[in-house]
């Protein structure tokens, strides 16, 4: 399906912007990884609070995606950014300064919130101001920019945490992003377009609420149960995670049958290569959160590297991915679809070399031992998730930018939080009694099975991309 296209266009200056406006809410979800040890030490957090700091930020995040691409449409999109990246500066000192657990809790939910009014304008605003190849290419370059935020975030709190610059030890992961949030507000005041659809729809309350009780009770007890040991609210939660979702689906059938424009249109899910972009996305991002939350407390419970040396064994997963994801465009012009299952495959090859790695060096494994298989695993996710965001929005009109947009980052953001909910729950239940090294080598292949179900999934996706 081709788009006309009228109106702005969106200049190299805003995309760089709107490109720092998506690393941000992904940094920050990925930074507090290595940090979660010392704000432990210095605010007496104890795990269930720990759990807190990370899983209300990614909760917040997810649950307000949609409402925030909605709102996008509505009021315009560069007004929602400008907001949001405002309210994610504002939060994150918030954050740095928090005296407590209570507070720094607190103000990681407003963070994800903020985050959430931020970041579907980004995809939407690339959708509605640009067509053809230049689309293609700021899709790809998004798609680049958010798998790059997720290994950078890493990166940065250990180089952070390790750097304690002028004595401010975890703080400092929250406190940089005031000023990158203060460059991005006046970049985006002066090269942003603004955008926003020719039909505006009310927003949809019931959907909204329904949306947000369904999320909350599947990623909360999922996030917190084990950290919590699993009280008898988890469970009831978990029971009412399959009725809310029920009761959400026919709300918004509903809402479409009698001519309102609910929170997800049916009718969005009726394009083949959204429907199908999104059931592939679930796996591959529940995978990806997983594996970078697990390699994390591996690397530096389990092996003793510092923040900064199990950082820096994520850089050749970084590098490779991001070459992958500049060829992107080129590859599924001239192969199609066919490049993901390809790069699952790649992926697959990778996470076996660690596998196989960590099974016969451990302990004595090295961040040169793992080189190989973080390369080639990075090779093989940049093939997959860059593309991945330009077949789901490659035929959704430019007025559902919004909308289109916030399904796509509301799976993704759902199912990294979901992936460190599952595969993290399994690597440190297994920790307990099986020891570090069993726990890691049966979680990254359970991650695999979870790979090859990408690859059969993508196998199902149009051939070509419009």
């Amino acid at each position: 399906m081709v788009h006309d296209h009228s109106g702005p266009v969106l200049g190299a200056l805003g995309l760089l912007t709107l490109l720092l406006g998506a690393a941000l809410p992904l940094i920050d979800f990925f930074i507090v990884n290595v940090a979660l040890p010392t704000i432990d030490k210095d605010l007496s957090a104890g795990p269930a609070l720990l759990e807190l700091v990370v899983a209300g930020y990614g909760v917040a995040y997810a649950v307000l995606l949609v409402l925030g691409g909605r709102l996008g449409d509505t009021l315009g999109r560069r007004k929602l950014f400008i907001a949001g990246i405002a309210a994610f500066g504002f939060t994150s000192l918030a954050c740095g300064l928090a005296p407590n657990a209570w507070t720094l809790v607190a103000a990681r939910v407003a963070q994800g919130a903020s985050a959430a009014l931020m970041l579907p304008q980004v995809l939407a605003t690339i959708h509605s101001t640009t067509t053809g190849q230049r689309r293609a290419r700021a899709i790809s370059l998004y798609g680049a920019t958010a798998g790059l935020a997720m290994v950078v975030g890493q990166i940065l709190g250990g180089v952070l945490v390790a750097a304690n610059i002028g004595g401010s030890g975890w703080r400092a992961i929250f406190l940089v992003n005031v000023p990158v949030a203060i460059v991005g507000l006046f970049l985006a005041v002066r090269s942003v377009p603004e955008t926003r659809s020719q039909k505006p729809a009310p927003v949809d309350i019931p959907g909204t609420v329904l949306l947000t009780v369904a999320l909350v009770t599947l990623l909360a007890p999922l996030s917190e149960g084990r950290a919590a040991g699993w009280p008898l609210w988890t469970w009831i939660a978990l029971a009412l995670f399959p009725v809310s979702t029920a009761a959400f689906l026919w709300v918004e059938r509903r809402e479409d049958r009698m001519g309102r424009t609910p929170l997800l249109p049916p009718s969005l899910f009726r394009l083949v290569s959204l429907r199908r972009g999104v059931t592939l996305a679930v796996p591959f991002s529940i995978s990806f959160g997983g594996f970078m939350f697990v390699v994390a407390i591996a690397l530096q419970q389990g092996l003793g590297m510092s923040a900064v040396a199990s950082g820096l064994a994520l850089v050749p997963l970084a590098v490779t991915f991001f070459g992958a994801s500049l060829a992107g465009p080129r590859l599924i012009k001239r192969f199609g679809t066919p490049v993901l299952t390809v790069g699952a495959a790649i992926q697959f090859v990778g996470v076996a070399l660690l596998i196989w790695r960590i099974w016969s060096d451990w302990p004595s494994v090295g961040s040169l031992d793992l080189l190989p298989g973080m390369a080639v695993a990075g090779l093989g996710q940049g093939l997959q998730l860059p593309n991945l965001f330009r077949i789901v929005l490659s035929d959704v009109p430019p007025e559902r930018a919004g909308v289109g947009s916030g399904v796509m980052v509301t799976a993704q953001q759902a199912s990294l939080a979901l992936g460190v909910a599952t595969l993290g729950t399994l690597f440190l239940s297994l920790v307990g009694s099986v020891g570090m090294h069993e726990a890691l080598t049966v979680t990254l292949v359970v991650q695999s099975g979870v790979i090859l179900l990408t690859g059969l999934l993508s196998m199902r996706l149009p051939r070509s991309v419009s």
